[in-house]
């Protein structure tokens, strides 16, 4: 197979596949893909601060401020101030229901995809994503961005999530 088919082939599944993500994230949580992320890094990281948020969804410091002031509007999730001038943001029970509905929404289209895959063919694609994942960690180089949309409890069920394996590889096995 030629490798620029290949390539080719890789990108129009990628878009595809960022596409069911994205609307059925948006979708289910009637936000914005940024705000999107941002409800579901802080199911799993609560208290994060504005500009940490921002980083992990891709946004500059005064965007995720924005959309911050957006997601408190919605009744999504809420500042709290810690020690001193620091600012944390946290889910509101409606962004948890959110957080909930918007990983199903986008974890039942890609299962149906991988509808079309017999047992076999999953373990082999599993494995082949595996090494994927850990070489885009090498390139990237940041599992808290690359994981922003990810089902976290589904991923290492059972399993070793390759992004986080990659994470501890990088840092010397710690």
């Amino acid at each position: 197979m030629h490798e620029e088919r290949l390539a080719n082939l890789l990108g129009a599944a990628s878009l595809a596949v960022t596409d069911l993500v994205q609307a059925g994230a948006t979708g289910a949580g009637r936000v914005s893909a940024s705000g999107a992320a941002a409800l579901i890094v802080l199911a799993d990281a609560p208290d994060l601060g504005v500009t940490e948020l921002g980083r992990r969804v891709r946004l500059t410091q005064s965007a995720a401020a924005r959309m911050v002031d957006g997601l408190e509007a919605a009744g999504l999730a809420r500042r709290h101030r810690r020690e001193g001038r620091a600012v944390r943001v946290r889910l509101t029970p409606a962004g948890e229901d959110a957080v909930r509905d918007m990983l199903d929404a986008r974890g039942a289209p890609l299962a149906g995809v991988l509808d079309v895959l017999d047992e076999g063919e999953r373990e082999t694609f599993a494995a082949l994503l595996a090494k994927l994942l850990a070489r885009l960690y090498a390139e990237i180089g940041d599992a808290e961005v690359m994981c922003r949309l990810c089902d976290r409890r589904c991923c290492v069920a059972g399993a070793v999530c390759p992004v986080g394996q990659a994470e501890r590889d990088a840092a010397g096995g710690v």
